[in-house]
């Protein structure tokens, strides 16, 4: 009795782990001082993002929240891939998805390319206005430690 309560619970154990394995937490911290290209300085602009990368199926999920704008957010973009203070297109429109407002929540599904990409810290998130049509605010996509 003992060791099949035993083995029942390092197999338990087993699928947790590999249960785990595959989610990678990331974060992000959004400021205008990581902006490539600014028009328009705004001091107060900032913002932070926190989200989940499942390696396994390839969702990605993100929770960003802003404040301090020149104006309304016109766009918002995951960006890659790119290292910090280099400049790539678009990997996924955040705005299409969960709108352009603080907070803004969502998922999508990578490819295993733009996994690699998250992993290794290759993405970057950007929200655009008016006054910075470029982007007003940007944080870089970081595994979580």
């Amino acid at each position: 009795m003992l060791t099949r309560l035993t083995l029942a619970a390092a197999i338990a154990m087993s699928f947790a782990q590999a249960a785990s394995a595959e989610m990678m937490n990331w974060s992000a911290t959004l400021d205008q001082a990581q902006e490539t290209s600014v028009d328009t300085a705004v001091m107060d602009a900032k913002g932070s993002a926190t989200g989940t990368l499942d390696t396994d199926t390839g969702v990605m999920t993100w929770n960003i929240t802003f404040e301090g704008l020149s104006g309304d957010a016109t766009g918002m973009h995951f960006h890659g891939p790119a290292a910090k203070g280099a400049d790539a297109g678009v990997a996924v429109n955040i705005g299409d998805i969960s709108g352009l407002t603080s907070p803004s929540a969502g998922q999508a599904t990578l490819t295993a390319d733009q996994m690699k990409q998250v992993e290794d810290g290759m993405w970057y998130i950007n929200i655009h206005t008016s006054a910075n049509v470029k982007g007003e605010i940007r944080g870089q996509v970081m595994p979580a430690m």
